[in-house]
């Protein structure tokens, strides 16, 4: 199984609210849900979930990474942003915490399933965790609580093992499982209308015999009006008149959710390129929906101990001589060249 786009898939698995964060660190007692919050951590123990434990400095890495990863994109600035649960910052950190306890839950059902490391993956991990350790700068050790290579590189591998779980997970989900037309995309040109009536005097005479690109032309300014686009993502309306078309066939005038009169003219009754690329999409949302049904069923009951004084009491560390923002591409890179 290739390991690209891995980074990408777990990521994608990860779009975090404060109430689903809740449910991710929590210990299901009669049937309710809710975070334990307690003392007794060993130093530096951020928090605790059935007999794995995460600490502090595994959290600074993940959080400092992102907050880079932030700042290069859109600059210090984007910390003043506010979202509909808090601050960005606020966001990142959440984010940062949920991201390593899903990890640290997907190989506790490694452990319970008997997935382990495989030579080859632990070979990998070794590399990465040199390649990435030796970019440390000494401050950069230090942000991230005296971190070593042996820590690195168990990280590295905690998310190879994260991987495989999915994989075994989702392994009988297959291609053919997507039709061909659920996957097609289509390429229409259009006309476009505020008026009915217009919209309708326009099919007359396209009907009449006045060139459909020329009509086309006149209405967008001179350029082509064209669109690219699979099922359920234009209107109903739209889409059950264009996916009926045939090639370089017109259709009536069709009325729009965005108040404006189309005629369309389908150019490409399958983008080839495109309806590839959208049964990849549609495979992958299958194979999500399976991982998180079975990852959903199995966290139910686990106890998990979060360390809220600790977490409460760490800040960014990022930016300045601190700017290291990689670890996760380290990873990418490493796993993927070995395929």
């Amino acid at each position: 199984m290739k390991r690209s786009g891995m980074i990408n898939r777990i990521k994608s698995l990860f779009v975090i609210t404060a109430s689903s964060l809740c449910c991710m660190l929590s210990l299901a007692a009669c049937g309710e849900e809710r975070i334990i919050l307690t003392t007794g951590f060993e130093e530096g123990e951020l928090f605790w979930l059935e007999g794995i434990s995460c600490y502090k400095r595994e959290y600074l890495v993940y959080l400092t990474n992102m907050q880079n990863q932030y700042e290069l994109a859109f600059g210090e600035e984007i910390w003043q942003t506010q979202t509909g649960e808090g601050s960005l910052k606020d966001c990142v950190k959440r984010t940062a915490l949920a991201r390593l306890a899903k990890i640290k839950m997907m190989n506790l059902m490694a452990t319970e399933k008997g997935i382990t490391a495989t030579k080859n993956e632990e070979l990998l991990a070794d590399k990465a965790a040199q390649n990435y350790f030796s970019s440390l700068s000494e401050e950069e050790i230090a942000a991230f609580d005296g971190i070593t290579q042996e820590d690195i590189r168990d990280m590295y591998l905690d998310y190879a093992i994260a991987e495989d779980v999915y994989n075994s997970l989702t392994s009988d989900v297959r291609e053919s499982e997507i039709s061909d037309d659920a996957a097609r995309t289509i390429v229409v040109e259009y006309i476009r209308s505020d008026s009915r009536s217009k919209a309708e005097a326009m099919l007359d005479q396209i009907n009449e015999g006045t060139g459909f690109d020329e009509l086309m032309m006149a209405e967008n300014n001179g350029y082509e009006a064209i669109d690219t686009f699979c099922r359920g993502e234009r209107d109903e309306s739209v889409e059950s008149v264009c996916f009926d078309l045939g090639e370089n066939e017109v259709s009536d005038v069709v009325a729009a959710s965005d108040g404006n009169y189309y005629i369309f003219r389908c150019i490409n009754t399958k983008d080839r390129i495109e309806t590839d690329k959208r049964r990849r999409e549609l495979l992958q949302e299958k194979k999500d929906v399976k991982f998180n049904d079975a990852y959903d069923t199995f966290r139910q009951g686990k106890r998990c101990y979060l360390n809220q004084e600790l977490l409460d009491s760490i800040d960014f560390v990022g930016g300045g001589e601190v700017d290291t923002s990689d670890f996760f591409d380290v990873y990418e890179t490493t796993f993927l060249v070995s395929q």
